[in-house]
């Protein structure tokens, strides 16, 4: 004689059942109906898995097992009124349906249990599976089994599309991840008496912060961009993979900084009609013994020049607005003269709005002090002790931004 079992037995019952790995939703099905008709603790003596077809709009046999009446794997039955099938999303679980079965089993029982996901039709919902079982006898007591293995069923679905989608979009982040990486320069370049030095670290997979090193028409000049994107994740990696090909581009073509920023605001107006604020700042080194350096800055965070012979820094303002506000901006570009240990600093507001644990911002003027003090080290140097310091303030923060750092020495 089986004995009852109460609900939170049976849960972890079938828990275990369904704590196992399968490749798809009816594979997880068929061994949950196996493993109840072979578990002694359970009175059900057959079972099967039903699976609706949308096209077809019935419900076809995809498994059986154990002892009932024996139909072909692929039997059909069709939404006919009062059915078992279609009155499950009225009861979910149907307990005493008879079949109609005349073999040599003795008498049985039958039960229905419509589990998965919910299925919209045009004259009524219906579940994407249910299982069915048979035993020569089922008590009343059973019905709370029968709820329980359902909601079980239902959610171990659910949690398998989860992991599905989880899986899908990891898999999508990971490529991006690795279109943007490929994208992103080595961290280190020289240019004639400049020594480069970027990173770029983003908060998530992905981000959209971005740096490249471009060269441009004339070979005499090199140029150094960093921007911003305001959206995050991965709308905020698109918008950088764009500003990134644009910038790539338009360095081939363009020989005046003006034109090229202010075409590239226009491309982001029309190609991003939500997440379109990006701050950038573009500068040219050029090949002059004055360390002339040209830049333009599209409300992006004011780099800093250090000027070794005075130890002051100055901040390059904003040179026109953020891009993708408005189609048509004009841009200024204005130029600063790098004497030999001058050293210049392009950062994303993730460095200096990162927080310590109360809240208060790293802000320009520590980031200053940072560049003061190593001024005379190497760029390298220099972007390590920056990030460092940074690490160091905001350990424990609760909120983290992307943050890239190009620091520019003139030897």
């Amino acid at each position: 004689m089986k004995s009852s079992l109460d609900q939170r037995t049976t849960y972890k019952i079938i828990d275990r059942i369904l704590s196992l790995s399968y490749e798809s939703q009816l594979e997880l099905l068929s061994a949950l109906v196996r493993d109840i008709v072979d578990n002694d603790r359970f009175v059900m003596t057959g079972g099967r898995v039903w699976e609706y077809d949308e096209k077809e709009a019935a419900y076809i046999l995809r498994y059986q097992y154990g002892e009932t009446e024996l139909l072909t794997v692929g039997t059909r039955r069709s939404l006919v009124p009062d059915s078992p099938f279609s009155n499950l999303t009225k009861h979910q679980t149907i307990v005493s349906v008879d079949e109609g079965a005349n073999d040599d089993l003795g008498r049985r029982e039958y039960t229905l249990s419509g589990v998965g996901d919910v299925l919209k039709r045009p004259d009524g919902n219906v579940f994407k599976y249910a299982l069915a079982f048979t035993a020569h006898s089922i008590a009343e007591e059973f019905r709370d089994t029968l709820v329980v293995v359902g909601a079980a069923a239902t959610t171990a679905l659910r949690n398998m599309q989860s992991t599905v989608r989880e899986n899908r979009m990891r898999k999508d982040l990971d490529q991006a991840w690795q279109i943007q990486s490929g994208l992103v320069p080595e961290h280190a370049r020289r240019f004639l008496e400049y020594d480069l030095y970027g990173v770029s670290l983003p908060e998530s997979i992905v981000g959209g912060d971005y740096f490249d090193y471009l060269t441009t028409s004339e070979k005499e000049r090199l140029g150094v961009v960093i921007s911003d994107a305001a959206s995050k994740g991965l709308p905020a990696a698109v918008q950088a993979l764009f500003v990134s090909g644009a910038m790539r581009m338009g360095v081939g073509f363009e020989t005046k900084m003006s034109s090229l920023i202010s075409r590239l605001n226009t491309l982001i107006y029309d190609t991003f009609p939500h997440e379109r604020f990006v701050s950038l700042c573009y500068c040219e080194l050029t090949h002059s013994s004055n360390g002339l350096v040209l830049y333009a800055n599209a409300g992006h965070c004011p780099p800093l020049h250090y000027k070794a012979n005075t130890g002051a820094i100055d901040r390059l303002q904003p040179t026109g607005g953020i891009l993708g506000i408005v189609a048509d901006q004009q841009f200024r570009v204005e130029n600063i003269n790098m004497g030999h240990g001058d050293v210049l600093v392009l950062f994303t507001d993730g460095i200096t709005e990162a927080q310590d644990r109360t809240g208060t911002l790293y802000s320009e003027e520590r980031l200053e002090d940072v560049v003061r003090m190593n001024a005379s080290r190497s760029s390298e140097s220099i972007t390590q002790a920056i990030l460092d310091d940074v690490h160091v303030y905001s350990a424990g923060a609760r909120y983290a931004d992307d943050k890239t750092l190009v620091v520019i020495k003139r030897d």
